[in-house]
C-alpha cells in the first residue's frame, strides 16, 4: 500500500518484520475490549483489521482520550509496532502477531450508535441493511464482494480488448422502442411534451455500430433499466458485459463466450475448466429438464412416457396430454413421497403418481392399472435400478414441464445431489422465434424481433411461425441464464416481415425502427452478439444467488432506494418547467 499524508500502512499491513517500526494508521473502530487500564481496540479499514493498544503507562494522557471511543468512530492513530505477547497471537489475521501501542490520536468524526453491528455474523433485515447502505457496506464481506466484482470487470475488460474488442459506450437518452420490458420515461425540458427513454439495453445501437465498420465492440458496464417486477437476480437497473461482432455465425460468438467465462474462473477463482460446454438444443432441454435454464450438476432427467402409459387402465392417463416421469434414483420413504407429492400440488399438479422398482416388480397402489407387458414396457424403457422409485406428472404440456423441472430440482436439494462447488456451463440454443400470446391473440418475439432465422425454417415465417427457429443461444450457469445472444437481421425485407408477424405495420416500423432500418439500406455486415448480465455472472462465481449482494446501491423489492428514498416527488417548478401536469388515479 503506498503511502500517503495520512498514514504509512493499511490495517492488513504489518507484520513482525515491522516491530519497533513508527506508524500511523486510519481507520473505524470495530470493536473495543478493556482489560484493566488497557484498552484494545480492532482497528478496521477495507483491507482488513489491526490491534491497537492504549496503555496508560505507555502514554497516559492517550490514553485517557481514548477512553471517550466508541464503536464506528473514525480515527487516526500514530504507534509502534509490537509483537504479541507469547500466546496471544491471532493466526486468522495476517496482522495477528503484532499490536500498535498507541502514542497520538487523532479523532476525525464521532459515530451514532449504529443500528446493527458491523460484523458478517450478525445480518440485518433487509430493508435495514439498504436504508443504512452507507454502514452495510463498511461489512467485510460487502466490500470483499464489491472488490471481487472489480476484480471480474478487470479480468472481462482484459479478455475483451486482447481479443480485438473496442469499447464504446452507447447513449443514456434514447427513443422508446419495445423490447420486452416497460421502458423508464424521460420528459425533455427544451422539446414540450416530448420523451426520452432510457436504455433496457444498447441493443439497436451496437447493431448500428457494425454497420458504421466497428466490427467488434463491447461495453462494460452497459447500463440497463426496465421497469419491470423485481425478484433476487433483477433489478430496475443492472450491468451487461454487451458486445456485438460482425462477419460471424453463432459458433464463433459461443466460441468467444466460452473463452471469456473459462478465463474469468481461472482468473478470479484459481479454477480451470477444460471440458466443452455442452450445447442443448431449446427442445432437447425442455425435453429432458423441463426448462430452457437446466441445473446440470443435477444428475437426473426427466422422461416422456406418454406411449407406454396409455397403454395402462389408469384414467388419468387415458386423458391427458403428456406423461412424463422423473426417476428418484435412491431410497426413499413414504412419507418423503407425500411431501413430494405435495410439493407438485403446491406448483398446480392435480396430483401425482407414484411407483417402487423393487428389482424384479413395480409397486404401488397404481399398479393394479398396469399389465405385466406395460410394466416390462416401463422398466426397460427407464432402465430401472432396485429401489428407484418413479414419480409421474401427467397434464397438458407446458404444466407438465413446469412442475416436473421444480420436482427435479427439490430432489435434487432433499437427495444432496448438488455439488455447489462446481461450475456447470451450458449453452441453449435454437429458440423458437415466436412465442402465442393467448391473452391478446397474436404472435410475439421470444427473445428480440431483431434475431435471424435458422437457415431451415426461414421458409416458414409468414405463414407456420411456430415452425420458426432463431439464430438465438443464452448461456446458462447452475441453472441459471447468464446472458443471451442471436444472429441479427441485416436485411431490411426480412425484417419487415419478421415485423408483420408480430402485428407491427410497415408505418410503425418506420416510426419505431426507422433509423435502424435505415441504416440497413446502406449495406449491413452479417452481425450477431450477446448481453451477459455481469450482475449475475459476479454473484454466481461468488456462490450467490441475489444479484444486490454485488450492487453497491441496490432498490428494494418495490424498486425504491431507501437511503435517499427515491424516487420521490418533485416540485411543481420542476414540472411546470417539464411541461407536465401530475394527476394521479386513486386506487380503487
Amino acid at each position: 500500500m503506498p503511502k500517503t499524508s495520512l498514514r504509512t500502512n493499511t490495517c492488513n499491513d504489518l507484520t513482525k518484520k515491522d516491530i519497533n517500526k513508527e506508524v500511523t494508521l486510519c481507520g473505524w473502530i470495530h470493536t473495543r475490549r478493556d482489560h484493566g487500564n488497557i484498552i484494545f481496540i480492532d482497528l478496521r479499514d477495507r483491507y482488513g483489521f489491526t490491534q491497537i493498544v492504549f496503555d496508560p503507562e505507555f502514554n497516559k494522557e492517550i490514553h485517557k482520550k481514548a477512553n471517550e471511543l466508541r464503536r464506528e468512530d473514525c480515527i487516526q492513530v500514530k504507534g509502534e509496532v509490537k509483537e504479541r505477547i507469547k500466546g496471544m497471537a491471532n493466526p486468522n489475521l495476517k496482522t495477528g502477531e503484532i499490536e500498535v501501542f498507541i502514542e497520538e490520536l487523532n479523532i476525525f468524526s464521532k459515530s451514532k450508535t449504529p443500528p446493527f453491528e458491523i460484523d458478517d455474523r450478525i445480518i440485518p433485515s433487509e430493508e435495514v441493511r439498504l436504508q443504512y447502505r452507507f454502514l452495510d457496506l463498511r461489512r467485510p464481506i460487502m466490500q470483499k464482494n464489491l472488490l471481487f466484482r472489480q476484480k471480474c470487470l478487470q479480468a472481462a475488460r482484459k479478455y475483451m480488448e486482447e481479443n480485438k474488442f473496442i469499447e464504446i459506450q452507447t447513449p443514456l437518452l434514447v427513443k422508446p422502442t419495445p423490447e420486452g420490458a416497460r421502458d423508464y420515461i424521460v420528459p425533455s425540458r427544451v422539446n414540450p411534451g416530448k420523451f426520452y427513454a432510457l436504455p433496457q439495453s444498447p441493443q439497436l445501437y451496437k447493431q448500428i455500430l457494425m454497420i458504421s465498420g466497428f466490427d467488434r465492440y463491447f461495453q462494460l458496464p452497459a447500463v440497463c433499466l426496465r421497469d419491470e417486477d423485481l425478484r433476487a437476480d433483477r433489478q430496475p437497473e443492472h450491468s451487461q458485459l454487451d458486445f456485438e461482432m460482425s462477419f460471424v455465425n453463432e459458433q464463433d460468438i459461443m466460441d468467444l463466450v466460452e473463452g471469456l467465462m473459462k478465463d474469468l474462473v481461472k482468473n478470479v477463482l484459481g479454477k480451470e475448466i477444460k471440458e466443452k460446454f455442452p450445447i442443448l438444443t431449446y427442445q432437447e432441454s425442455m425435453d429432458k429438464y423441463g426448462n430452457d435454464k437446466p441445473d446440470l450438476r443435477i444428475p437426473l432427467e426427466l422422461k416422456d412416457v406418454t406411449k407406454i402409459a396409455k397403454k395402462s387402465n389408469f384414467e388419468v392417463f387415458k386423458k391427458e396430454e403428456l406423461i412424463k416421469c422423473l426417476i428418484v434414483p435412491k431410497p426413499i420413504g413414504r412419507k418423503e413421497i407425500d411431501s413430494l407429492i405435495e410439493f407438485a400440488q403446491s406448483l398446480g399438479a392435480k396430483g401425482m403418481a407414484w411407483t417402487r422398482y423393487d428389482g424384479k416388480a413395480l409397486e404401488s397402489s397404481i399398479v393394479k392399472y398396469f399389465s405385466e407387458k406395460v410394466q416390462e414396457e416401463l422398466i426397460k424403457e427407464l432402465k430401472l435400478k432396485k429401489d428407484s422409485i418413479i414419480l409421474f406428472i401427467a397434464d397438458k404440456e407446458k404444466k407438465v414441464n413446469t412442475i416436473l423441472s421444480e420436482l427435479r430440482k427439490e430432489v435434487g436439494k432433499r437427495l444432496d445431489l448438488i455439488n455447489k462447488d462446481e461450475l456447470k456451463f451450458c449453452w441453449i440454443a435454437k429458440f423458437p422465434l415466436f412465442e402465442w400470446n393467448e391473452e391478446e391473440n397474436k404472435w410475439d418475439a421470444m427473445h428480440h424481433i431483431f434475431s435471424h432465422p435458422t437457415e431451415d425454417t426461414l421458409k416458414h415465417v409468414e405463414k407456420n411461425p411456430e415452425k420458426v427457429l432463431g439464430n438465438l443461444f443464452d448461456i446458462v450457469l447452475n441453472g441459471t441464464e447468464m446472458g443471451s445472444g442471436s444472429i441479427r437481421i441485416s436485411d431490411p425485407k426480412l425484417q419487415q416481415q419478421m415485423f408483420k408477424v408480430i402485428g407491427i405495420t410497415k408505418e410503425e416500423a418506420e416510426q419505431k425502427f426507422g433509423f435502424l432500418l435505415n441504416a440497413y439500406n446502406y449495406g449491413g455486415p452479417v452481425h450477431g452478439g450477446m448481453g451477459l448480465g455481469f450482475d449475475r455472472i459476479t454473484a454466481m462465481l461468488l456462490g450467490l444467488n441475489d444479484i444486490r449482494e454485488v450492487i453497491a446501491f441496490p432498490k428494494n423489492k418495490a424498486a425504491q432506494n431507501p437511503m435517499d428514498n427515491s424516487p420521490n416527488e418533485t416540485t411543481p417548478k420542476q414540472l411546470s418547467e417539464l411541461h407536465i401536469k401530475v394527476d394521479i388515479a386513486k386506487k380503487k
